[in-house]
């Protein structure tokens, strides 16, 4: 059964771990995060961008396909179906399509509007017993066609968005979305402390989870990361496994362009990065 994320996150904060927030594109990416997660006994987030939503044809089909395959599967860990990044109207219609959680990223209006549109959609969401992130200061790279630089969020604002009543926030601390450039400065814990303290310890969302060193995401759970956002690094697997079959030839031999053997390397690959990450972030048996 789905659940919302608010429990999920409070028992990560309050035990020094974090719960991952694996990124969705269709069936096989569903099945290979719920799977791994059931395996290793680990509560899981499901995050779905607008993008991937469109492209599944609708939060709808998403939301009915990701509850029918938890039934079927027969998993029994926490799972929480969240929208990543979404816009005012994307947010209410993952409400409206049977989502447990929500993202409002409101990080790019003026702070006035984002506490406004926050304000009302976490009325809308709580009423309706899904939990709701909120962002403040862009996260870098690019999301769905918005480019942020990896700016540094003010704790002063963090503080005015956490009082909302939002269940966790995802507040920029220098990370960013994507493979991390060559001359990235690495995280700003200073800035983690700060926000941390003047949030009344929330729990905070760290996005771009790909490519940041171990000893970084270890230190930033420590001091108060509650969920870790992984897209690209399952995107890359998949990509890489899929790559290798090909070139060597495994679609020319017998039924190997059968799309359930073509996509089943990627399918593996996906599996054993989930199955690296839940164990880095510490949340193996803790469902």
């Amino acid at each position: 059964m789905l659940v919302n994320a608010t429990n999920m996150l409070l028992k990560a904060r309050d035990g020094h771990y974090a719960v991952g927030q694996f990124n969705i594109n269709n069936l096989e990416w569903t099945k290979s995060i719920l799977l791994t997660a059931q395996e290793m006994n680990s509560p899981v987030i499901l995050g779905v961008s607008e993008g991937a939503g469109k492209y599944m044809t609708g939060f709808k089909t998403v939301a009915a396909m990701v509850k029918a395959m938890d039934e079927s599967l027969g998993i029994t860990v926490p799972v929480a179906l969240h929208l990543d990044h979404g816009s005012y109207e994307g947010a209410k219609a993952c409400v409206a399509a049977g989502f447990t959680s929500i993202m409002f990223d409101g990080s790019h209006y003026a702070i006035e509007e984002n506490v406004a549109k926050t304000t009302e959609l976490v009325a809308l969401a709580h009423d309706h017993g899904l939990s709701i992130e909120a962002e403040v200061g862009s996260i870098g790279g690019e999301e769905d066609g918005v480019i942020g630089m990896g700016e540094v969020a003010d704790p002063a604002e963090c503080a005015k968005i956490a009082a909302l009543g939002i269940d966790f926030l995802a507040a920029g601390i220098g990370n960013i979305h994507g493979k991390y450039p060559a001359n990235w400065k690495g995280l700003d814990f200073e800035a983690l402390d700060r926000i941390h303290a003047a949030t009344d310890n929330i729990p905070l969302v760290l996005h771009g989870g790909t490519g940041i060193p171990a000893e970084m995401i270890k230190k930033a759970i420590a001091l108060g990361v509650s969920k870790i956002n992984v897209n690209t690094e399952c995107q890359l697997s998949f990509a890489d496994a899929t790559r290798k079959y090909i070139e060597a030839g495994k679609d020319l031999q017998g039924k190997g362009f059968d799309p359930r053997k073509l996509l089943a390397p990627g399918a593996d690959a996906i599996k054993a990065t989930v199955r690296e990450k839940i164990e880095l972030f510490g949340s193996a048996n803790k469902a």
